[in-house]
């Protein structure tokens, strides 16, 4: 008996006619639709990060302290970044899950079959992941003057323009870890072996400047650190010292613009890629 192709055979030639916006922004709301349509998932997404930041910020409370700054007075504060990250990462990643969904749904193939690109494809889902992973991200930030945050226009600004360079990164990299699975099993797997160090060694937890050797370099080379980095440079500009920041703002935000770009551009070689398992 044939099994099904991991990833479906690309049309040779799409129809210009199908386009590329009309298609990616029916996807796009598709995606909206159905997360929004699924409350216990958005109060998950909130409520599972704000719980850690409460229950482990407040265990460590000022045994992690970094000066009399204001912002910094003790663990609470300085985790505020890397659970923003959390959030963003949990929905950018697990919204692509729906890619696993749609194709053992028979929806997928239905939309590979249609006279539309693949780039609106891979457009649509990663832009549907991205606006659900910003907003949620960004509905935290009302949490932000219990840690003495205050924004400034254009530091809400350089706020909202990282969270969504990070929300588009990730989302880009759930579909390409997605895309050749047809389990949620699997997806899961690999969340848990490869995605949540990635989160643990972006800084979220312990300050760069204080890891040990080898992590140093492992937290250098991983991209999330310059989006946690961005952000706490922006929401505590006057951080003492001891925490100074390794990397300019300009530097992380152009870190993270290099990551999205390479990440969609990951998930749009995999969409296209022309695969097919042999029939059994």
């Amino acid at each position: 008996m044939a099994t099904q192709s991991a990833t479906f055979p690309a049309n040779a030639t799409a129809p210009s006619s199908g386009g590329v916006l009309l298609p990616a922004f029916t996807l796009w709301w598709r995606e909206v639709v159905r997360f929004y349509r699924q409350r216990a998932r958005v109060v998950g997404v909130i409520a599972s990060p704000l719980l850690f930041w409460v229950v482990l910020g407040s265990g460590f409370g000022t045994s992690f302290r970094s000066g009399q700054a204001a912002g910094q007075q003790n663990y609470l504060d300085y985790f505020y970044p890397g659970v923003l990250v959390m959030i963003i990462l949990f929905t950018a990643i697990f919204t692509m899950m729906s890619v696993i969904e749609d194709r053992n749904e028979g929806f997928l193939l239905s939309v590979l079959v249609a006279p539309v690109p693949r780039a609106a494809i891979v457009l649509g889902k990663v832009l549907g992941g991205t606006t659900l992973a910003a907003a949620q991200g960004l509905i935290f930030l009302v949490f932000s003057p219990l840690v003495g945050i205050h924004l400034t226009l254009a530091s809400f600004g350089l706020i909202v323009l990282t969270v969504v360079l990070v929300s588009f990164a990730l989302t880009a990299l759930g579909f390409a870890i997605a895309w050749p699975m047809d389990s949620t099993q699997a997806f899961h797997a690999i969340i848990n072996l490869f995605l949540i160090p990635l989160w643990l060694l972006s800084g979220a937890l312990f300050p760069l400047s204080k890891a040990s050797g080898w992590i140093r370099w492992l937290m250098y080379a991983n991209p999330l650190t310059y989006g946690v980095e961005a952000l706490r440079t922006l929401m505590y500009p006057e951080a003492p010292s001891s925490f100074s920041f390794d990397f300019s703002l300009t530097a992380s935000i152009l870190t993270l613009v290099l990551f999205a770009l390479f990440m969609f551009g990951l998930a749009f070689v995999l969409a296209n890629r022309r695969t097919t398992k042999p029939a059994a």
